[in-house]
């Protein structure tokens, strides 16, 4: 281990810090999601699921795995969810399990249900709310899990000849930087004169992935990082999606210590070649449960979406780069409302790209996904999907602000919030009204009783548009003139301001990939609309057995629902042929819930043929390539891929010999 001085014991900083939780509350469309999902199953599992209502971490009796993990994935969303929101009943669910873990804590500082040396493994633990209960709680962890690493890693690497069996398949392992994280919150603000102990414990981790072949530096390198699917694989290391998902934080965390700048300039090796060779058009990593490359038949886990997520705007908030912040909006707005259903009851383990139905996919096209895991339902696989996938939008709004300096406020993640903070000890408050991503007119009313800067990023698909505008007050329209950093500034005077900011749109085709091509409007994926009508459902069924669960385990609302098609989903299109519909005008309230078929505002016409696609592995084949088509086209209607639970979204182009 390196040698600990106090020239090496100073983090390097964010770019751009964050506000306090709380201080960013939602409105419009995106208040409706979350108080949909407080109102549906995010917001009950503390109430009747038995991986958080009867956890072993609130003395229940319920784990899902050896890691533990359920309650802490449910805890890591519920806070967020209830501060932002400022929920009365979901604070107190966070409260009470919060209560009872610190309650407890075993004598020597560990924390959570496990009692001996074979069970207890390190990851899966880390919140701040009630700060000085969690801080003297981390510290007394952090004291023990030192202890622990120096003890040939104990916790984090498995023993054999001990009997240890806390990570069999080495996810914790694969995620060594996550206590590092926590940890460097704790070193930067409350370090309680504790700072080489809790340091060395960072290194610790990190020498403790290495030595468990776990760096992911040795993975993110030219000729290693796999530029295909990994069918075969059977490790849960480097090509477990949610792992990358996860892993592409791992440089910028070891970077903070380390100021090495070498991590960084990996970093976006890594996401490059992630968005290359492993992602999908919607935004996620191809994975089930391992990469499954570009394919648009392979399934994307959910987990995956809300990763990549908070993954993308951690590194915005390192490096400010604008692509980053772009790949938190994409999953954000397309791979994570698909996989939900509208109500927010129900929700997918796998997507697809190309997903012509939704049941039992008997002939399985997925790798190590069970053939109903593309189902919408309570546990359509394993439940790690059902107790994480809350944390998508309220860390979205919890991060969509960010502070540059002390003055230099930047709305970074696009749409419809609300900041209260303080610059100097004044008050600002900055409201953006807004229907992004389904059109691009941002309207903020800002009040402070002081000077400062205030800056919009504008998205990449922004940039290059001369209709693209912004005026102050009742001024003339000004085309955007963001600078290198796509940030457009603003100088403000206090009182109150009005700034409006007109992002135009227009469809967008992609390039090819393996023949096939996906359209967006804005940052929305467009898909067809598959039409289906009355689904059928049935009480949820256990993901090991899949038996019926008990009536005492499920709620009335908890179904588990097949999906089958009323419509033609076999088409090759022409992107040339595009006309938008706006079903809505600009500006005007949407409907709740917005990502339903019957609620988009705006739809996509092209001309389309029908060919002849096969069937594969119980699904749709790969697209076929270059198809030939005669005779008269046939105008199909996309809609936002969120709102198409049944949909084509990577479709192959007609050749009109």
């Amino acid at each position: 281990m390196a040698e600990t001085t106090s020239s090496n014991l100073q983090l390097a900083p964010f770019k751009y810090n964050s506000f306090p939780l709380g201080s960013i509350k939602t409105t419009g469309w995106l208040h409706d999601q979350l108080t949909l999902s407080a109102n549906a199953l995010p917001g009950h599992l503390f109430t009747f699921y038995r991986y958080v209502a009867d956890s072993t971490w609130l003395g229940g009796s319920y784990e899902y795995s050896e890691l533990h993990e359920a309650a802490p994935y449910w805890f890591n969303y519920i806070v967020p969810l209830a501060w932002t929101l400022d929920d009365a009943r979901l604070k107190a669910q966070a409260k009470a399990f919060l209560d009872y873990t610190l309650e407890h804590q075993a004598a020597d500082g560990w924390l959570g249900p496990e009692e001996t040396r074979q069970t207890r493994g390190i990851w899966a633990r880390t919140d701040p709310s009630e700060t000085d209960r969690i801080v003297t709680a981390m510290h007394n962890f952090t004291i023990l899990a030192h202890s622990m690493l120096q003890n040939n890693f104990t916790g984090l690497i498995q023993d054999k000849e001990e009997g240890d069996n806390f990570d069999p398949y080495g996810f914790g392992l694969s995620r060594t930087h996550e206590l590092p994280m926590a940890l460097q919150w704790l070193y930067e603000n409350h370090p309680r004169g504790n700072e080489e102990v809790i340091w060395e414990t960072m290194e610790l981790m990190f020498e403790g992935g290495r030595k468990g072949s776990r760096d992911w530096t040795t993975f993110f390198v030219e000729g290693v990082f796999p530029k295909v699917g990994t069918p075969g694989f059977k490790t849960s290391g480097f090509t477990h999606g949610v792992n990358l998902a996860q892993g592409l934080r791992y440089p910028s965390v070891l970077y903070r210590m380390t100021r090495n700048e070498t991590l960084e300039s990996q970093t976006s090796d890594a996401v490059s070649w992630t968005e290359q060779y492993q992602m999908t058009r919607a935004g996620s990593i191809t994975g089930d449960e391992h990469l499954g490359g570009n394919s648009p038949q392979r399934g994307s886990e959910l987990c995956m979406a809300v990763e990549m997520m908070y993954s993308m705007a951690y590194l915005y908030r390192m490096y400010g780069v604008n692509h980053y912040a772009d790949m938190a909006e994409t999953p954000a707005f397309n791979a994570l409302p698909a996989a939900v259903s509208s109500d927010w009851w129900a929700h997918q383990y796998v997507q697809q790209i190309n997903q012509p139905w939704s049941k039992n996919l008997t002939a399985n096209p997925f790798f190590n996904v069970v053939p109903y895991g593309s189902s919408f339902g309570l546990e359509p696989n394993f439940p790690c999907c059902t107790v994480n996938h809350g944390q998508g939008y309220p860390k979205y709004a919890a991060t969509s602000y960010v502070l540059n300096g002390d003055d230099h406020i930047i709305h970074a993640l696009l749409g419809p919030t609300k900041l209260e903070t303080q610059i100097g000890q004044k008050k600002v408050t900055v409201s953006c009204e807004t229907n992004y991503p389904f059109d691009g007119q941002l309207h903020y009313t800002i009040n402070s009783k002081t000077d400062f800067d205030f800056w919009v990023r504008i998205p990449a698909w922004a940039l290059n548009s001369t209709s693209s505008k912004y005026r102050v007050g009742k001024s003339k329209w000004h085309t955007l003139s963001p600078a290198a950093d796509s940030l457009q500034s603003f100088k403000l005077d206090r009182g109150t301001t009005d700034i409006e900011i007109n992002l135009s749109m227009e469809p967008r085709v992609t390039e090819p990939r393996n023949g096939s091509v996906a359209i967006y409007y804005g940052p929305l994926l467009y898909a067809l609309d598959i039409e289906f009508s009355n689904p059928t459902s049935h009480s949820p069924l256990n993901w090991t057995d899949r038996t019926a669960l008990p009536s005492t385990q499920v709620l009335k609302q908890t179904r588990d629902w097949v999906l089958e098609p009323t419509s033609e989903w076999r088409y090759a299109i022409d992107p040339q042929s595009i006309t938008v519909e706006r079903l809505q005008k600009e500006g005007k309230e949407l409907s709740n819930p917005i990502w339903a078929r019957e609620a988009i505002p705006v739809a996509l016409w092209l001309d389309a043929w029908v060919i002849n696609w096969e069937e594969e592995k119980g699904t749709a084949a790969l697209p076929p390539v270059n198809p030939v088509v005669t005779g008269e086209p046939t105008r199909v209607r996309l809609i936002p891929y969120g709102a198409a639970k049944l949909h084509i979204a990577e479709f192959p182009v007609a050749n009109r010999e």
